[in-house]
């Protein structure tokens, strides 16, 4: 008896270390705690047929799609996230409002300065609990402003009883505040009034004419005009495995800026005025399967317009920067950069899934059958709702009531 068990032991040691060794040696792979997300190259496996179909109608793509998987499917599959996901990245903007925390019926809010809001934000707004917000650049229609806007300004050092509030607001990476403001605007959740970049008022007056038909030649879309040594690395790595066009002055391939014009005059805004990068970007854009997205830094919650264009063009974003970038997107929308081991290993999927209109297709899921995830929340939490947040905010504080410090 004591034989038979000493050799049991020995031989559960040996399938132990076996186990090990087949791990180690990459044989065996155990899946990842660290993240909910499932593998993007979990549906390329399950829908990858085994001859590539590289095709250019994403129409087509889609109806195959709906014959084959469908929305059904596609809803069962994320029924967690039809509408809104939960998550510590965003503020609930959606959420009840305590219509007796508001100390004003009115608020005018004046902006100051030179800044990146968009002139066309200036309105008068009918928010929550009956507020009204007034909205402007012009001291003629707010001479009386219950707080000041600042962004590329510094707000006043000092306010006195009867100012108006300081607000300070700033969208880039470093997130940092004047040190004078009662109230700070940031894309972060932790701040005062979070502002995403995933609003609509930062592009209008574009041409918004998408095109159904996808390029094969040339799959992928960058463009950048601020060379920033690490983007330009990491873009060269991936983009030297890839065909794709290049616009803009970094690693520019198509002969000089606003080439897209010269490919696709289609997207030309009006024929009399000189074109401006910005003007044809969506319509340039959704010609091609894919879009590389790369933030200047990688920074928590850090989402920028580079993402939100590609989605609104209808094309695939590959993107790389915020580390919690699926807090703020809708499901199985992006491809996410930093989930494969190597840029070989990426440009390989990438590959297969331009000629998969199936797996393709599948991207555009979100949008077709309604499965929005935390992505609504991100809309409602950007600078196209920022007026009347940030109206409350003031009228929580009492506005040019509220007692100097």
């Amino acid at each position: 008896m004591l034989l038979k068990s000493i050799n049991s032991f020995a031989i559960t040691i040996m399938c132990g270390f076996a186990l090990l060794i087949l791990f180690f040696s990459g044989f065996l792979e155990f899946p990842s705690a660290s993240s909910s997300i499932p593998s993007p190259k979990d549906s390329l496996i399950l829908y990858s047929s085994s001859t590539p179909d590289p095709f250019k109608g994403l129409l087509t793509a889609f109806r195959k799609w709906d014959s084959q998987v469908g929305c059904v499917q596609f809803r069962e599959k994320h029924k967690g996230l039809l509408r809104n996901g939960s998550s510590s990245s965003l503020q609930d903007v959606d959420g009840g409002v305590k219509c007796s925390e508001l100390k004003m019926n009115h608020v005018g809010v004046l902006v100051k300065g030179w800044t990146w809001i968009p002139d066309n934000l200036d309105n008068l707004y009918s928010c929550r609990c009956g507020l009204s917000c007034l909205w402007t650049k012009s001291s003629v229609l707010v001479d009386k402003p219950d707080a000041l806007l600042f962004e590329t300004t510094t707000p006043p050092f000092q306010r006195h009883n009867g100012d108006p509030l300081r607000v300070y607001m700033d969208l880039e990476a470093g997130r940092k505040r004047s040190g004078v403001e009662e109230i700070f605007v940031s894309y972060h959740a932790n701040d005062d009034v979070q502002s995403t970049y995933a609003g609509a008022l930062f592009h209008n007056n574009r041409n918004y004419r998408l095109s159904s038909t996808k390029n094969n030649d040339t799959l992928v879309y960058w463009s950048s005009s601020r060379c920033l040594p690490q983007r330009n690395k990491l873009a060269k790595s991936l983009l030297s495995l890839l065909p794709h066009h290049s616009f803009g002055k970094c690693l520019n391939n198509v002969g000089g800026l606003d080439m897209a014009l010269s490919l696709y005059p289609e997207c030309a805004k009006d024929a009399n005025e000189a074109p401006k990068w910005w003007d044809h970007l969506h319509c340039a854009m959704s010609h091609y399967k894919f879009v590389l997205a790369i933030e200047n830094t990688v920074t928590e919650s850090y989402v920028t317009e580079k993402l939100f264009y590609a989605l609104d063009s209808g094309a695939v974003p590959i993107y790389f920067g915020a580390p919690n970038v699926w807090d703020f997107v809708p499901p199985h929308s992006i491809i996410d950069g930093t989930q494969f081991r190597s840029m070989e290993e990426l440009a390989t999927y990438v590959k297969a899934l331009a000629n998969d209109p199936k797996a393709y297709a599948e991207y555009h899921a979100w949008r077709r059958c309604g499965v929005l995830g935390n992505y609504g929340k991100t809309r409602a939490a950007s600078i196209d709702t920022l007026p009347c947040r940030l109206c409350e905010a003031v009228s929580r504080r009492g506005g040019r009531n509220a007692r100097a410090l």
